[in-house]
């Protein structure tokens, strides 16, 4: 089965051209010119990426991008916008978009990219046998069939981490993830659980890294 690439831009001629590229590389491509449509389009149909410019009329970039990640969407989003500032790209990231990409772009750059991240979403599965396994209703995670033995709370970071490969969280939504009962803990804290489980894990695969830092976002899970 092609890969699904969802558009989602105003400006339908550079959509047009969009469909165009990423249809000769194979992907089963669809369009939408508005915000607000895109929820309801992905949960009725589905897609593996979406290419979400930032400003659409009836809902901006980032509200959808805050919305489909709220909805336990595990959609590869990119970000596609004019605006360049840095704020802007951090913010995207930080609501859960997988890369940003600033126009005026080439069509063949964009297809580099949808391939890149959904090559690393794939990428970032951890293997079924030999690999990663989390037993959620025993709090154990083992690693080539070896108990980490991680507290609780390494569990559930480890476990929010692991559920989007290749997505980067900041530390402000591990927190918000880890602790649901609301409790006020330093944002470092979360620093101390990913150096304890990056040990636990080098105990057992020491050449093995998949806890990764994004310098000055935060964290993300990627098996490589």
């Amino acid at each position: 089965m092609n890969e699904r690439i969802l558009i989602v831009e105003d400006e339908e001629k550079l959509a047009g051209l969009l469909r165009d590229y990423l249809a000769q590389e194979g992907f089963e491509v669809s369009m939408l010119h508005r915000g607000d449509q895109v929820e309801d389009w992905v949960r009725a149909n589905g897609t593996d990426l979406v290419l979400l410019d930032l400003m659409l009329p009836g809902k901006n970039g980032l509200d959808v991008c805050k919305a489909l990640r709220a909805s336990a969407s595990d959609v590869s989003i990119i970000m596609v916008t004019a605006r360049v500032d840095e704020i802007d790209r951090l913010l995207g990231l930080e609501l859960g978009a997988d890369d940003y990409i600033c126009k005026p772009f080439s069509p063949r750059e964009v297809v580099a990219r949808v391939k890149a991240v959904l090559r690393r979403a794939k990428k970032g599965e951890a293997p079924a046998d030999g690999g990663l396994a989390l037993d959620e209703a025993g709090y154990r995670a083992t690693l080539a069939g070896r108990d980490l033995g991680l507290t609780a709370v390494e569990f559930e970071l480890l476990k929010v981490l692991v559920s989007q490969p290749g997505r980067i969280y900041t530390r402000e939504q591990l927190m918000d993830l880890m602790y649901r009962d609301q409790r006020v803990v330093s944002d470092r804290t979360v620093d101390s659980h990913v150096k304890k489980i990056r040990r636990k894990i080098a105990a057992v695969m020491p050449e093995r890294e998949i806890v990764h830092s994004v310098y000055g976002v935060g964290y993300k899970y990627e098996w490589s």
